[in-house]
């Protein structure tokens, strides 16, 4: 299953599980806040595993102040191995404003992704991101322009699929397609989407 951007209410309801084919993990494209994350934890005995988006949501709070959403992964940085896949993870976009949190400058995407190009040498099923490459699901202002490393690490190491998050539906784009140079499936998960990988 697939998710970002987006508290479902199909998805974030009492009765969930109920209604929805039996899944093997969760993929958490980023800005899904941290209650939403346990919510699925607490209602699904599968490994959910998570990016942060550029608006840093996954946190709860606890009474001293906000603290990392419990009984999930995150993959930011780093390959996890969970349900049968090498999964590749890189949350926040590309920095559009000076100080705001969740974002990385293109040094920091250059030397981030190259090593976790290094760390999936021995391969990668999945690449985990928040923002999109660049091409057909970069949106159309700067905030949502895509990160054209994350191009160079899917060329570099060709992911089967690449799961982002961070366009919403107002952009009218595809909720996937194929890349040309690496084929990789890049699948936009804004809201939520059951896949079979």
């Amino acid at each position: 299953m697939l998710l970002a951007d987006y508290v479902h209410p199909f998805v974030y309801r009492e009765g969930f599980p109920r209604g929805m084919p039996e899944v093997d993990a969760v993929l958490a494209a980023g800005d899904i806040p941290g209650y939403y994350l346990e919510f699925l934890a607490t209602k699904l005995t599968v490994p959910i595993i998570y990016v942060h988006g550029n608006h840093e949501e996954e946190y709860v709070n606890e009474g001293d102040g906000r603290i990392p959403a419990r009984g999930v992964i995150a993959a930011h940085g780093r390959v996890v191995e969970e349900a049968g896949l090498r999964i590749a993870g890189w949350g926040g976009a590309p920095r559009y404003r000076e100080k705001g949190r969740g974002q990385y400058s293109a040094h920091e995407a250059r030397w981030g992704l190259g090593r976790l190009a290094w760390h999936t040498r021995r391969g990668v099923d999945i690449l985990l991101t928040h923002a999109p490459p660049t091409g057909p699901h970069a949106g159309s202002d700067f905030a949502h322009r895509g990160c054209p490393e994350l191009g160079r690490f899917m060329q570099r190491r060709r992911p089967a699929l690449l799961v982002h998050g961070h366009i919403h539906e107002y952009e009218g784009r595809k909720l996937e397609y194929l890349d040309p140079l690496s084929g990789t499936r890049v699948i936009n998960a804004y809201g939520y989407r059951v896949l079979e990988v």
